[in-house]
């Protein structure tokens, strides 16, 4: 600790920081990076693998629900006029009265300080294996083993150069993956859906696991340059979403652990980690993720587990309302835009809704250039005139705007073990089961086995809340039950992940939640703090600065430990925030 008051934060990050890697996976992007780094590396937490089954590019996913009812038609519409009437614009089916008024307009000269590339085109992946004839020594004997056999007999015929260009590659990562042609004979599959492991009928847990290893993997090789025989001189820092459950996590740790091989690695959550990101030490954290938004509060470096709130919205959500909003006043060009079977076409209206939609009276068009994909062709330009753009972000408070979900969450009955790793369940005493081996702690097990002499004690899964996010703050501030803490929180709420950025947010969220309490509440102020780090990544940040302060504490798991015993549950062995650090870490958030 003495060591610790003296350092140079700069110098701790960098000898402490060189060899721990820092993982923080979300439903759209994960963000991978060593914890020295500024910033991580931002994927998208998706993998196409080549098929045989299809003739085109497959999304293997849950039974996709896209019908609307009358009823929820009906309350979307109405959801639009509620937005309206605040914002002081015309109604869904109301033209304007007196065209000669001037509409604000966004930037067309293609500056926008959030991003710089607002107009430009996706380019489709090329899913061929590249020429290899370049890449392979001429004339080598030792080397023709590389060449197929019909290629070897013609060498440097035509023929040999249409086998090896017309060889797709096997497997494709990020957001390569999701720019490959409807046509390509690939098989999608989004890792994680709704702060979960995307487990299905269709897409088995086996699968899940083998990819999320592949792509982890790819990542560590390609991006931070780490391969698998130098891993276990790295230490891992998992920031996982507060939607996950125990048993994702046990299955994320022996991938950490197992396969990928880290010497040790330890749990942290990401609103905790957002709090230590932003150097403090008590905040209502409100993450705003792609496709799962979830509020918590922490106090004095401790999560408390009744304030958790889950809410099945997120920013691609947003993007689809503004794909809605678009077509209804028939603003949008008569283009085939289908984000199911070409995922290129939401990377579009994610980029659209990130430079042009934000928060703000009175009516918000913009003149854009939309692109359009078909079939392995050049993108096609349309520009265009964009209207309502501060609806969409609107729906964050009046969720019944956005679009029926497409995908359900995983069915719930795959998770046998609802504890949550909040809960302080090592001070319970367990009765030892009698089909227990007499090794158990310690045992020869394997690890992957260990989990399943787990004693079961059902608990109740985390809910999804039907609230709007002004509702679900307020009602996790008021759970806390003290006077004294609710009026810190209400005053200290921090936005995270990618919607945070979006404008005119923080002045709606303090205005909103404000109405939102209750009038006998003797509470008066609501501030949202601005995030002193990139809101996207503040987590991830976060978890890098535990990481340097709380390396060699036992929270960390071991590798060795893990393969040979798993983890008891009575050891206090526990993934569990770490509340001692909260002192150290203000001076490390601008390291």
């Amino acid at each position: 600790m003495d060591y610790l008051k003296t350092v140079v934060p700069s110098q701790l990050l960098a000898e402490r920081g060189s060899n721990l890697v820092v993982i923080n996976p979300g439903s759209a992007n994960i963000r991978v990076g060593l914890a020295k780094q500024d910033s991580p590396f931002s994927i998208p937490h998706c993998i196409a693998r080549r098929t045989d089954q299809f003739s085109k590019l497959n999304v293997q996913d849950q039974l996709l629900n896209s019908q609307v009812t009358t009823a929820q038609h009906m309350e979307r519409e109405k959801a639009y006029d509620v937005i309206a009437s605040l914002l002081k614009i015309p109604f869904l089916d109301e033209e304007v009265a007196n065209s000669s008024v001037p509409r604000k307009m966004g930037r067309v000269d293609g500056y926008n300080p959030q991003n710089n590339r607002k107009d430009g085109a996706f380019t489709w992946t090329d899913t061929h294996v590249k020429d290899l004839k370049s890449s392979v020594p001429q004339e080598s004997s030792s080397d023709k083993s590389l060449v197929p056999d019909s290629s070897v007999q013609n060498e440097g015929t035509e023929s040999k150069e249409t086998t090896l260009a017309e060889q797709f590659r096997e497997v494709i990562f990020g957001e390569e993956a999701l720019r490959i042609p409807p046509s390509e004979p690939y098989s999608l599959r989004r890792l994680i859906r709704r702060g979960h492991l995307n487990i299905s009928q269709h897409y088995p847990m086996q699968q899940v696991l083998e990819d999320l290893h592949a792509l982890w993997d790819w990542i560590l090789l390609e991006k931070l340059h780490i391969p698998l025989h130098e891993r276990t001189l790295y230490s891992a820092i998992l920031v996982v979403p507060e939607t996950f459950d125990n048993r994702e996590i046990k299955e994320i740790l022996s991938i950490v652990l197992g396969d990928l091989r880290f010497s040790s690695a330890v749990v942290h959550q990401e609103g905790l980690a957002a709090v230590f990101g932003n150097g403090l030490s008590t905040a209502c954290v409100v993450n705003l993720g792609a496709q799962a938004s979830s509020v918590i509060c922490v106090e004095d470096g401790v999560a408390l587990p009744n304030t958790e709130k889950t809410l099945p919205f997120g920013g691609e959500d947003i993007s689809r309302c503004l794909l809605w909003t678009q077509r209804h006043h028939q603003t949008w060009p008569q283009i085939r835009t289908d984000i199911l079977t070409k995922p290129i076409d939401l990377l579009t209206l994610n980029r659209l809704k990130e430079s042009y939609c934000e928060i703000k009276e009175g009516e918000l068009d913009a003149v854009a250039v939309v692109h359009s994909y078909e079939d392995a062709m050049p993108a096609g330009s349309h520009k265009t005139r964009l209207t309502a753009l501060n609806v969409p972000p609107m729906s964050l408070f009046y969720p019944t705007l956005l679009i029926p979900d497409l995908y359900p969450p995983p069915p719930r009955s795959w998770f046998h073990d609802y504890e949550d790793m909040l809960e302080e369940t090592w001070h319970i005493e367990f009765s030892r089961r009698s089909d227990m081996p007499d090794g158990f702690y310690p045992s020869g097990n394997a690890g992957l086995q260990m989990w399943d002499n787990y004693p079961f004690f059902p608990m109740k899964p985390k809910k999804e809340e039907k609230l709007g996010l002004a509702e679900a703050i307020t009602s996790s501030i008021l759970s806390t039950g003290r006077i004294d803490l609710q009026r810190k929180l209400f005053c200290s709420i921090q936005l995270i992940g990618g919607v945070a950025l979006t404008g005119g947010l923080i002045p709606a969220v303090e205005e909103r939640v404000l109405h939102t309490i209750p009038s006998n509440e003797a509470i008066h102020t609501v501030e949202v703090l601005e995030s002193r780090t990139n809101p996207t990544f503040v987590a991830w940040k976060g978890g890098a600065i535990l990481g340097v302060l709380d390396f060699g504490r036992d929270a960390w798991v071991h590798r060795d430990d893990w393969i040979r015993n798993g983890i008891h549950i009575g050891s206090g062995r526990k993934y569990k925030d770490s509340y001692f650090l909260q002192a150290q870490a203000m001076c490390y958030i601008n390291s």
